[in-house]
């Protein structure tokens, strides 16, 4: 309204001025004119038209909230975010919500919904990101209603992504009441990091503080030793101190449970067929932004070169284009990539099982209201699923063997399979050597069992789902905003059975030539951002320690600071750490070092060539060997330490390394000496991209 106010006082304003000019006696006596001259007919209908417009416009603007405000209505009320009326609805009594990024709490959290039934009881899996989990209170309005939590950590023992949400939501909702919730949490870590299985662990300590009823112990899986054996004896206790709590006869039926149906297709459009797309069928075709892990972009390959000039080993530097994508990274996130299994292993399996790779097929969840209507995108081919879809080189978890075995003509057979998913300490032994040692995967399984031929659809059932692999970029976006960069490490090995065992996403990755056969190589990809940054002020020191593929973020820390001090910013001292086995042959971004060495982008290189000498140099002693100048930065500086590669030893060899150093130079004891790095870590001064 206040437009239209405004501007009509200036219309009639400058009316007034023509009235007043066209009615002058000056212009009447120069020549005589009709009453109603041309000109105020003229201003007549101007006006008449303003002020019907006025009127008009007035009106207009009033509806356009009314429709905005249906509009999200109706989004809302179509989103079904309840769990609790979702399991009235459904008759279930358990709920096992699971923070999953690789997808085996996803797995365990499915495992537990379908143990209930064994049971007697009705579980459901869920994802919290789908939930509102301000609902948690009202689970106590369901008879005999337990929630279970799988809860992984991840990175420095942050929260998956799908459960940051309800970890925000545990950490400020202090008033919240949970009285009459009974709960248990399964956490799923890793020994070798720092922050193990902090995520598990605030769960189960949050809920009891605010009124929640522990009804089993905290369980805890440490992937670094036998996750699986974790999970297997702590469910072997919880379930019969379920039964207990409730009052239910631990019947526990040992029969198979099937959570999908096949249905076959023989007549559908292929266009109506999955064919690799992650979300939306066609996407690979039709790609619309934003992107993400649900809606992967198709990079192309423009540069795919091998870094070591000698050695057995495969380290290539691989160049995605992302221009016109929109996507945007910082120097330190990380880019996942969606790899294909090996095609030779796909065709093996389909003739071992004797079945028509390219039937179309749908796996339909028997729970109708279930949100996961299919267990991977259907309809699609057995060879898509075996080759996009599903992961067939890991060593298969028990739950797998178990309920498998059914399939084996040999008892014996038979019975091996399931004392290997059984908790006895001879079946955990078996389980063990047979497979986890011997690292046979589902193929080599069925090779090695002859008597065993289940259907494909129960395998691919069962099988968990191929995941995202996830890379420290190589690269800035302010040297490169349109290109992202991949330094890795080609994994090939012999199994103690005498097989060859080839890393899925290094090999897949070692494959994607620039060319191959005329087309152009592409990856699906997304960005996950990553809290392993530069300082925010470009005049703190860096100190950068990154063994091996370890160096590759440490190339897109010092592409940045060579470009800021190109922009005339001061720049505080970058020093790395780097280390490789031989000068001669795996000295990777040599050229590039010792460039940014040369422009001054790179204060300091020290190198480590661990297998150069007879004794073994690792980063770890070349921190040492240049202590005085650690301390001076770290101390003196404010410097900013990045460890990135190995957790299980090097990234403890250089946090000892660094104690030591506090302990010597700034005449600390090494519980002062701990507590002084571990204060860095808090501040962001101390940070970690780790893995094992």
């Amino acid at each position: 309204y206040v437009v239209h106010l405004d501007s009509s006082p200036s219309y009639s304003a400058d009316m007034a001025g023509v009235e007043t000019d066209a009615t002058h006696p000056e212009s009447m006596a120069t020549e005589e004119e009709p009453l109603i001259s041309n000109l105020d007919l003229f201003l007549f209908t101007l006006i008449a038209g303003i002020v019907i417009y006025w009127f008009m416009s007035r009106k207009k603007p009033e509806p356009i909230p009314e429709f905005k405000k249906l509009d999200t209505l109706t989004a809302t009320s179509t989103r079904e975010t309840s769990f609790v009326e979702k399991m009235k609805k459904t008759g279930k009594n358990i709920i096992v919500f699971y923070g999953s990024q690789t997808g085996t709490a996803e797995e365990f959290a499915n495992r537990l919904s379908k143990d209930a039934q064994r049971y007697g009881m009705k579980g459901m899996a869920a994802d919290p990101e789908e939930y509102d989990m301000a609902e948690l209170s009202r689970l106590s309005e369901i008879e005999n209603s337990l929630a279970i939590f799988c809860m992984a950590t991840y990175g420095e023992g942050d929260p998956t992504d799908n459960a940051q949400d309800f970890y925000d939501w545990l950490q400020e909702n202090g008033e919240e009441d949970l009285s009459g919730v009974n709960f248990t949490v399964f956490g799923l870590g890793n020994k070798t990091y720092e922050h193990y299985n902090a995520m598990g662990a605030y769960v189960d300590k949050r809920l009891e503080e605010l009124g929640a009823k522990r009804i089993f112990d905290l369980g805890m899986g440490d992937d670094d030793a036998n996750l699986e054996d974790d999970f297997v004896s702590w469910r072997e206790q919880f379930w019969p101190a379920v039964c207990e709590h409730f009052g239910v006869e631990a019947l526990g039926d040992d029969s198979s449970i099937r959570q999908y149906e096949l249905k076959e297709h023989t007549d559908l459009n292929m266009n109506k067929v999955y064919s690799g797309e992650i979300g939306r069928i066609k996407s690979f075709e039709n790609q619309k932004p934003p992107f993400d892990a649900k809606n992967p972009f198709l990079a192309t390959v423009t540069v795919n070169r091998k870094l070591n000039k000698a050695g057995g080993r495969h380290l290539m530097h691989l160049e995605l284009d992302i221009t016109g994508s929109k996507i945007r990274y910082e120097s330190g996130d990380h880019v996942a990539v969606f790899p294909t299994n090996d095609t030779a292993l796909v065709i093996k399996l389909g003739q071992i099982l004797g079945v028509d790779l390219d039937s179309v097929i749908s796996l339909n969840n028997l729970d109708e209201e279930s949100n996961k209507k299919h267990p991977f995108p259907c309809p699609t081919s057995y060879r898509t699923a075996l080759t996009h879809y599903l992961d067939i080189t890991h060593p298969p978890r028990t739950n797998v063997l178990y309920e498998l075995a059914q399939y084996a003509s040999d008892p014996k057979d038979q019975e091996n399979m399931r004392k290997m998913a059984s908790s006895s300490p001879e079946g955990k032994a078996l389980y063990q050597s047979w497979v986890l040692d011997a690292c046979r995967n589902i193929l080599a399984i069925l090779e090695d069992l002859p008597s065993l031929r289940p259907p494909i659809d129960h395998l691919c059932e069962l099988l968990p789902r191929l995941q995202a692999r996830y890379y420290s970029i190589a690269s800035s976006s302010k040297i490169h905003p349109n290109s992202i960069h991949i330094c890795a490490v080609v994994v090939e090995y012999e199994t103690k059975t005498g097989r060859v065992h080839n890393g899925v996403a290094t090999t897949w990755l070692k494959n994607k030539t620039v060319v191959d056969n005329g087309h152009k190589s592409t990856v699906p990809m997304f960005i996950r951002k990553s809290q392993f940054r530069l300082p925010f002020k470009a005049t703190n020191p860096v100190i950068m320690v990154g063994p091996g593929t370890g160096i590759a973020p440490f190339v897109g820390f010092i592409q940045e600071r060579g470009w800021l001090k190109e922009q005339g910013k001061e720049v505080g001292e970058t020093v790395m750490f780097f280390g490789c086995r031989h000068e001669n042959e795996d000295f990777i971004y040599q050229e590039e070092l010792e460039e940014a060495k040369k422009k001054e982008a790179l204060t300091g290189l020290h190198v480590a060539f661990s297998r150069d000498q007879e004794e073994k140099v690792y980063v770890q002693h070349l921190l040492r060997n240049h202590k005085e100048d650690i301390w001076r930065l770290v101390h003196s500086q404010n410097a900013h330490i990045y460890i990135c590669g190995d957790a299980k030893n090097m990234a403890k060899d250089v946090q000892t390394a660094f104690y030591e150093i506090a302990e010597e130079l700034g005449g600390l004891t090494r519980t002062q000496a701990t507590d002084y790095i571990k204060k860095l870590m808090t501040k962001g001064r101390y940070s970690q991209d780790v893995w094992s």
